[in-house]
């Protein structure tokens, strides 16, 4: 690998481009003007493409008739780096440690779309030209969604004609293993509040008195899983098919051990999910619900006697083909 390719990686990691946060608008636009100038200047055609939110980064080749055409998926937003307390390092300034590079979007998706243009680089370099026709998308808003791309695909079908998708945005079986993902499950995210007293109240004058919103949150999240670990919400398996048994045979076959490895890169103490499923069926086929933060109350160090005002849950639900969000 090239010196310069590490740190041109830095500089890519350097933007802010949390898409989840309006406050960094600015420093999205900059990312992508940054990705813009790079696939410029190893020829291929670029073009900043603005939307409703986030620009999306349109790159191709110069099209021969008669040779297959790829098109390539990236995204060069990222999640939101907080809780910042637990970086040993500031997320958007990298560090090489034992050979892994540390920073927020690392492995979601700068380091693989990156590592896609650094290669078309020097197959040019080597060859002149790329044997196929290509694009690149490499859109700002995976994190929130999506919600521009599809307007821009259809904008665009014509255009955009592919014998190939390329998408570098998954996750390996396991160090060594070869991987091909042939699909993934959708998400769909809802915020939930619950509101109760004006404000704040003190507990030793009001309590017993006044429902406690966090309490009513807890009892209504408490009814999300059944002691088996499914979704309890009704009709949320209505719509899902069984496994096929060759997909589930397959995927016993596979050379490694799903609980060992899973136990051993998340430290959890034990396994846990839905009954009838080993950990790889539950994590690439099953729909799942998920809390992902939850809020209300006092937060700071020591004790402050309040009934909150409100409580509010995030959560995300994994979804299996033929389920909709929206129900």
């Amino acid at each position: 690998m090239r010196d310069n390719y590490l740190e041109e990686f830095y500089s890519f990691l350097r933007f802010p481009s949390v898409s989840t946060d309006d406050q960094y608008r600015e420093k999205l636009k900059q990312c992508a003007d940054w990705l813009v100038k790079k696939l410029t200047s190893i020829g291929l055609e670029t073009q900043l493409v603005p939307t409703k939110g986030h620009p999306i980064v349109w790159a191709r080749n110069k099209h021969q008739p008669g040779r297959r055409t790829v098109l390539i998926y990236g995204h060069y937003d990222v999640q939101p780096p907080d809780p910042l307390e637990l970086w040993d390092s500031p997320p958007f300034e990298p560090v090489l440690k034992n050979d892994y590079v540390f920073a927020r979007g690392a492995t979601d998706n700068k380091g693989q779309i990156l590592a896609h243009i650094l290669g078309i680089q020097e197959t040019i370099e080597e060859h002149r030209e790329l044997p196929a026709n290509l694009h690149l998308v490499i859109e700002g808003e995976e994190e929130i969604g999506s919600g521009n791309l599809g307007p821009f695909l259809s904008q665009n079908r014509d255009a955009l004609k592919c014998d190939v998708g390329v998408v570098s945005d998954t996750g390996m079986i396991a160090r060594g293993v070869p991987t091909l993902s042939y699909g993934l499950r959708g998400v769909t995210a809802l915020e939930i509040k619950i509101t109760g007293p004006k404000m704040d109240l003190h507990s030793g004058v009001f309590g017993g008195a006044v429902a406690n919103p966090i309490t009513a949150l807890a009892q209504l999240l408490a009814t999300l899983h059944d002691r088996q670990g499914r979704v309890a919400i009704a009709g949320f398996y209505d719509r899902v098919k069984p496994l096929e048994d060759w997909e589930r045979e397959a995927w016993r076959k596979l050379p490694v051990d799903g609980d060992k490895l899973i136990l051993e890169e998340t430290g959890a103490p034990e396994l846990f999910g839905e009954a009838g499923y080993n950990s790889m069926e539950r994590i690439w086929a099953r729909p799942t619900a998920e809390i992902n933060g939850i809020g209300g109350g006092y937060q700071g160090k020591g004790t402050k006697t309040v009934i909150a005002s409100h409580a509010m849950a995030k959560l995300t639900f994994r979804l299996v083909p033929e389920q909709e969000g929206d129900e």
